[in-house]
């Protein structure tokens, strides 16, 4: 397509800037799923980054930015449009602070913290994708999320870079302002963590990891937990009355719960399954295709909302077709 061809074409000429016309999107998500990009965008260089996002903003064409890739439901069509990817990895200490690149492995952060004896991210050990998508989501496991330890975070629309601190960011669960201002992207985050001893966060991160990787194989095509757990005193009066107290847990109710009273576990649709063992946890376990992770996503809200009269939340993002929120 000439469109395409010309936007490619301009996209290219910014230096440090990898571009790929017709990128398959499934070698970029967790699921390996979905069509194609029109155009792809990669960098680890900020000012190639920024010089794309604004490339972006003339160009005829729908816009978005990546990750990790890890919460992304990609539609079986691709995405008729740029996709930017920011991969800078850039992790600076300074006694008990990181200043680290978006495009950093969550992981590596982790492992990093450790190592220098700096507690506060161990809990999040074996949770994939890249530190953006982290504190986009405010992301987090074991009583613990990325909140606790922004202090700053370093964004851009392109024309400008910009800074808040953490109040600005509005974290709550699962959530931050990045989520509603979908055109801020973020470039670093400043992380401000307690001293620990190395040996024995390692020997946390280590019991956490061996849990995780039982429930979430690492070879495992998902997203983790697909819906987010659902705090106890918002539900209706009735269905808290069917909750038992030994299920809730810091106020909230796991959505695995709702999901088993319902029927989830061992559903499957083609190669789109949900695990036997975890009601919350679907995977593609061959050639699963979106229509089909869509279709049992849709059905195990139907079947909650029928038995329990409320609406799960998704934690993935949708791309590339109109589905009940917009992309990461």
């Amino acid at each position: 397509m000439p469109v395409i061809s010309a936007a490619a074409s301009r996209l290219a000429a910014i230096p440090n800037l990898s571009v790929l016309v017709h990128a398959p999107l499934s070698d970029y998500t967790r699921f390996r799923i979905g069509g194609p990009a029109a155009v792809l965008c990669d960098t680890s260089d900020v000012q190639a980054f920024q010089s794309a996002l604004q490339a972006t903003k003339s160009l005829a064409l729908p816009k978005m930015v990546i990750g990790g890739g890890t919460n992304l439901i990609v539609s079986d069509a691709g995405f008729d449009g740029i996709v930017l990817r920011f991969t800078g990895s850039k992790i600076a200490r300074e006694k008990s602070t990181l200043t680290v690149e978006a495009g950093a492995v969550l992981q590596d952060v982790v492992d990093y913290s450790i190592a220098h004896g700096l507690k506060g991210m161990e809990t999040l050990t074996g949770i994939p994708g890249y530190l953006g998508g982290a504190v986009y989501g405010n992301a987090g496991a074991y009583g613990h999320s990325m909140q606790e330890l922004v202090q700053r975070v370093w964004f851009t629309d392109g024309d400008r870079v910009e800074e808040f601190d953490n109040p600005a960011c509005q974290f709550h669960y699962r959530e931050s302002i990045f989520k509603d201002q979908k055109d801020w992207i973020i470039l670093s985050t400043e992380l401000r963590f307690q001293e620990g001893n190395p040996a024995e966060l390692s020997k946390t991160a280590a019991d956490i990891r061996t849990i995780r990787d039982a429930k979430y194989p690492p070879t495992m095509r998902c997203a983790g937990s697909i819906f987010k757990n659902v705090f106890f005193a918002e539900l209706p009066g009735a269905v808290q009355s069917e909750v038992p107290a030994k299920v809730v847990r810091e106020g909230k109710v796991p959505s695995a719960w709702f999901l088993e009273q319902a029927g989830a576990k061992g559903m499957q649709r083609g190669d789109i399954k949900v695990a036997d063992y975890h009601a919350n946890l679907i995977y593609n376990d061959g050639e699963g295709t979106a229509a089909d992770l869509v279709a049992i996503i849709e059905e195990l809200k139907k079947r909650v909302r029928e038995r329990f009269g409320f609406e799960l939340e998704e934690e993935v993002q949708f791309v590339g077709f109109e589905y009940s929120v917009e992309p990461a």
